[in-house]
């Protein structure tokens, strides 16, 4: 452990890099791990990159509902390559150390990310009540240039406050040991390695956490208490089924990330411990990004038929070039 000098009076010293624990209680299965996370990361990116294209080239998809699902699958493709390809090199190279720029660096994208995915779940849900409550204010509610607004909106809206916050967590000293027990520089695990009062620095991360996760899920719930108030009074069951099947998958993936998010931070201290954090924060941080494209497909019928149109012209293209 590195440490730089202090004051004769100070007998404590001051730690200069990180140390990450996280897997390392699994030393013989190193290997195996480097080789899941690579094949899960590789899924990510092939999954959510094809759903991009998808939804990019084929002309009945070009709709807000799909515009929004666009830029999800490239904040899930940013949001994993903040964390895996670090978890990889720790994999490899059995090297966990990671000085206090990098791990604030990884931080500040982490949360910044994060806090876009909370406010892009929050706008499709959103679009999802426009479009099933208000069906003929749709086309004029959801116009281009309102979800491009609403879009770069939720990419650049917490950037301001995540500056500030890991400022904040950053300009405490830390001492006595530089051991995360994580495998990534997460806000809880770091600031259990500051030295002094960090009640002020935990309470502006309660707040943050109000504006940027609990406010956009508040707005989700809201959202689909009328969107469910809707679909029940519709006359028929097949009508019902076809509102709700246009919502089932975004849904689906509300309740995996933000309820394994919550799970993992505001679960009680006494039940805490570092395989179960590391547990929950895998399906935030990695398992829901890599089962998105998997949702999507699966569960929206429009995707499917644009994924045979794009593989029919494939393969009708290789005919002709034969």
């Amino acid at each position: 452990m590195e440490h730089t000098g202090n004051k004769p009076e100070d007998n404590s010293t001051t730690v200069t890099q990180f140390l990450f624990l996280g897997f390392s209680e699994l030393p013989n299965l190193q290997g195996f791990l480097f080789w899941m996370f690579s094949i899960m990361y590789m899924i990510i990116i092939i999954g959510n990159s094809l759903i991009i294209v998808i939804a990019r080239i084929d002309p009945a998809l070009q709709k807000p509902m799909y515009f929004f699902l666009t830029n999800f699958s490239f904040l899930e493709i940013c949001y994993v390559s903040v964390t895996l390809p670090r978890i990889l090199y720790n994999l490899w190279t059995q090297d966990r150390k990671i000085c206090l720029l990098a791990c604030a660096i990884q931080m500040f994208f982490f949360t910044i990310l994060a806090a876009t995915e909370c406010f892009l779940l929050a706008v499709m849900s959103y679009d999802r009540y426009v479009a099933i409550c208000n069906p003929l204010h749709y086309p004029l509610v959801m116009n281009p240039t309102k979800c491009t607004q609403m879009a770069i909106g939720s990419w650049l809206g917490g950037i301001p406050i995540q500056i500030g916050q890991t400022c904040g967590i950053f300009s405490q000293r830390f001492c006595h040991s530089n051991r995360i027990d994580h495998f990534f520089c997460d806000i809880p695990p770091v600031l259990k390695l500051a030295c002094g009062d960090t009640s002020m620095c935990k309470m502006a991360v309660y707040v943050v956490f109000m504006m940027f996760v609990a406010f956009p899920f508040m707005m989700i719930l809201g959202s689909y208490s009328k969107i469910i108030a809707t679909i029940v009074k519709l006359p028929t069951a097949t009508g019902q089924a076809k509102a709700f099947s246009t919502c089932s998958s975004h849904l689906v993936v509300v309740v995996l990330f933000f309820g394994s998010g919550t799970i993992n931070y505001f679960r009680p201290k006494s039940t805490n411990s570092a395989g179960t954090d590391e547990l929950l924060s895998l399906v935030y941080t990695t398992v829901t990004p890599m089962f998105n494209p998997l949702i999507y497909s699966l569960r929206n019928k429009d995707v499917i038929a644009a994924l045979r149109r794009v593989l029919l012209k494939m393969k009708s293209h290789r005919v002709i070039y034969k």
